[in-house]
């Protein structure tokens, strides 16, 4: 059976904490999510360790390995967007189909300590990115092509859910 698409609009993460991994973005500083970022980031080298970091838990979930190349492509994607609202007036954000990005990729089958290392490269430099917004740039403001508008401050909050949330898919 393969991996079903995740279609759900994951917006109501800024409103309230998540059910399945019990984050709370809605609380989140966003000072906080450079630290939050680094900390994810640290987390994931030793998921990827694993002997088990093919192993996908059953037909219709991701393996950690899996889950990490996704998070190293969020990095990559939330980091283009960060730069979009910093530099372009109300910008329309690129649709990412990161369904399509993982067949396209062929998560699965990337070596680990590859995705490990580049999962760093892409969270340490989106880390730093976040830490150097300055105060006056928080409210700029961009959407989807759905037309959810997302601040700074509002993209940095959603995005620090989603690396979080992947982590806790991946705990034994």
């Amino acid at each position: 059976m393969p991996i079903i698409p995740d279609t759900k609009n994951w917006t109501w993460v800024l409103e309230r904490a998540c059910p399945e991994c019990g984050f709370d973005a809605s609380s989140v500083a966003f000072r906080d999510i450079p630290r939050l970022t680094r900390e994810n980031v640290a987390a994931w080298t030793p998921v990827l360790q694993r002997d088990d970091a093919r192993e996908r838990p059953d037909e219709s979930t991701w393996s950690p390995l899996e889950y990490a190349a996704h998070v190293r492509d969020v990095f990559r994607v939330m980091g283009g967007r960060l730069r979009l609202l910093l530099e372009v007036d109300d910008p329309e954000f690129e649709n990412w189909d990161q369904d399509a990005t993982a067949v396209a990729e062929r998560y699965n089958h990337q070596d680990p300590a590859t995705v490990a290392r580049q999962l760093r490269d892409e969270g340490l430099a989106l880390a730093d990115a976040w830490q150097a917004v300055p105060d006056a740039a928080l409210g700029r403001s961009g959407r989807r092509s759905d037309g959810s508008v997302f601040t700074v401050e509002t993209l940095g909050r959603y995005f620090i859910h989603d690396p979080v949330h992947h982590l806790w898919d991946v705990r034994r």
